[in-house]
């Protein structure tokens, strides 16, 4: 079956907040009528999660669910890659497990690539600050603020904010791309939009809603280290042609 569009939802141990935000993908995707299919990727969870997504998915029988589920917990980036590899539509859209982001934002990012305009959107939440209802803890706020300045500085992309967990691709430009991926944790994001921009892809930073959602799986101080590492790799993976396609 051909669909217009593929949402890819990566989640690792969310048995307790995934069965809501996969509630209200479906319940929008019905609502109005969207052409769609939910891919959800079991990390190698230690819970119930692929089963939550299998039970909630079964109430919206009219919309197609793919739960694909690993043993080994490998990494947000590489839930996201096996996502999008296993995408039928020619356009997927990547959301966090907790919907932090509205799906209901979905067509600011999605309406740029439909008409042509851009390859790859991604929700932004610096660039309109009004439109964050709930902020994180005041340290962590402005501790991501300096972390988002030196990916801009070791990375040379010129955005705001990298990691939001909500966007979007053409995968016919963007599918080809996923092989050479090497990041399969933190830093996947910036990696993602760094190899989109090497190739020529046409990206857009575009100001989205977003809610701090509790339960978050990131480790400010471990997670920040790791991401030098990973962000290294990728000036390294750069300077030694790893980017290049076959």
């Amino acid at each position: 079956m051909a669909f217009d569009l593929s949402i890819v939802v990566p989640a690792y141990d969310e048995e307790l907040r995934l069965g809501g935000g996969v509630s209200s993908i479906l319940e929008y995707l019905t609502k109005h009528s969207i052409n769609a299919e939910l891919v959800i990727v079991d990390d190698g969870s230690n819970d119930r999660t692929a089963d939550v997504a299998r039970e909630t998915a079964a109430k919206f029988p009219a919309i197609s669910t793919n739960v694909i589920r690993y043993e080994q917990n490998r990494g947000k980036g590489f839930a996201v890659k096996t996502g999008l590899q296993a995408a039928k539509a020619d356009i997927a859209l990547f959301s966090d497990a907790d919907l932090s982001t509205p799906i209901d934002e979905m067509n600011k990012l999605l309406d740029p690539i439909r008409n042509g305009e851009f390859d790859v959107t991604f929700g932004s939440r610096a660039l309109d600050r009004t439109l964050i209802g709930t902020h994180q803890p005041w340290l962590r706020e402005h501790g991501g603020r300096v972390v988002n300045f030196m990916i801009r500085k070791m990375s040379g992309l010129d955005f705001a904010d990298t990691q939001c967990g909500f966007k979007a691709f053409n995968l016919t430009k963007f599918r080809p791309l996923l092989d050479v991926m090497t990041i399969d944790r933190f830093g996947f994001d910036i990696e993602f939009l760094f190899v989109a921009q090497y190739h020529g892809l046409k990206l857009a930073e575009i100001p989205v809603r977003w809610n701090d959602v509790a339960g978050s799986k990131v480790s400010p101080f471990r997670d920040t280290r790791r991401m030098f590492g990973e962000l290294s790799q990728i000036r390294r993976n750069a300077r030694t042609g790893r980017y290049k396609l076959n």
